[in-house]
């Protein structure tokens, strides 16, 4: 096995759900523009399509480690019901250490109903249940102390009360840290994120969370003003500008179909989406976040290249209906940019 790698975020039962019927409405003001998913009121609807699967940021990401060769531990809370069954039976067959999951009887295991659009894209209905009641006492401090990396993903509700203690533990123990900042933490204020990013080796958002997270709207073309003309739009820049907190930090913001950017302090990246069928976006930040982590020690912290291995790997997963279904390895990914030499990132 490779280098040691702790997750800890969420685990939940996905039931995805398709109907032709939704409607895809868009609002554009002068200053915000926002899209909603839509279906007629008071409608019984048939459904196009209907499955199940295991997901969770904790879950997929775990499975995305261990799936690139590294030693990983998954930390994850669930309840006693069938729903915490299927998900441990989800790790048959893999490579997670599942030792670290803690189990609660008086709580629900995580449960999300997701309606996916005829574009691709989805809106989830989310009960958070055990998984927004991670205590500090169900961190398995002792055995995290050895691992090399720490993947944080988004801790909502209660859970977000043990965000601070990790962080602090990794500086203190020099493990390298990842985090993707969840709806908790960012209502928590900048002022408060600003201690977590100052420790956080790298940082993945998409660019609601990133603009949330900074207080800085994305302003829409005008007449006389077309920021969409730019490789990076100016306010995404600004976020970049101030989510780096700390010297040695990477910054990246993902834009959905637009693809992806970094910054380092000194350059900017801009990687396009690879081209892949779209069947759900579910589970693409958590491919993409975990696979650019870890392509940063694969690649020798090569930026761009590590951009590149997280969208092939983000494609292959929007291409699957599942969050896991569409995971693929490190060798997998190189022989997809070997057939797309044309494929590439930009340095500004």
């Amino acid at each position: 096995m490779g280098e040691k790698v702790f997750t800890i975020g969420s685990a939940t039962m996905d039931v995805f759900v398709e109907c032709d019927s939704a409607n895809i409405v868009s609002v554009c003001r002068n200053d915000s523009a926002s899209s909603y998913m839509s279906y007629p009121y008071g409608a019984k609807l048939d459904m196009s399509h209907f499955t199940s699967q295991v997901g969770g940021g904790g879950v997929n990401t775990a499975m995305n480690f261990a799936n690139l060769g590294f030693d990983t531990t998954a930390i994850f809370k669930v309840g006693d019901d069938i729903y915490s069954r299927g998900i441990m039976e989800s790790f048959e067959g893999t490579n997670v250490k599942t030792d670290c999951m803690v189990q609660d009887k008086s709580l629900s295991t995580g449960f999300s109903i997701i309606l996916v659009s005829f574009q691709g894209d989805r809106t989830v209905l989310a009960n958070r249940g055990a998984n927004a009641q991670i205590k500090l006492e169900d961190i398995p401090f002792d055995k995290l102390k050895d691992t090399d990396w720490l993947y944080i993903a988004p801790l909502n509700g209660e859970s977000n009360k043990v965000l601070e203690p990790l962080v602090d533990f990794a500086k203190e123990n020099n493990i390298k840290v990842c985090f993707n900042a969840g709806t908790t933490s960012i209502k928590q204020g900048f002022e408060y994120l600003k201690h977590i990013l100052g420790i956080a080796d790298i940082v993945v958002m998409n660019k609601e969370e990133a603009s949330l997270s900074s207080g800085i709207k994305v302003r829409p073309d005008t007449k006389n003003i077309h920021y969409s003309e730019e490789l990076i739009h100016p306010d995404v820049k600004e976020m970049l500008y101030k989510l780096k907190v700390n010297p040695h930090q990477v910054v990246v913001i993902t834009d959905g179909g637009h693809g992806a950017y970094a910054y380092d302090g000194r350059d900017f990246y801009v990687c396009p989406v690879f081209d892949s069928p779209v069947v759900s976006t579910l589970g693409a930040g958590d491919a993409f976040a975990s696979t650019f982590f870890a392509a940063m020690k694969e690649t020798g912290c090569d930026i761009g290249k590590s951009l590149m291995y997280a969208s092939v790997e983000s494609s292959s997963v929007v291409s699957k209906f599942g969050a896991t279904e569409g995971l693929i390895s490190f060798s997998e990914i190189k022989h997809l940019l070997e057939k797309h030499p044309q494929y590439s990132y930009i340095k500004l």
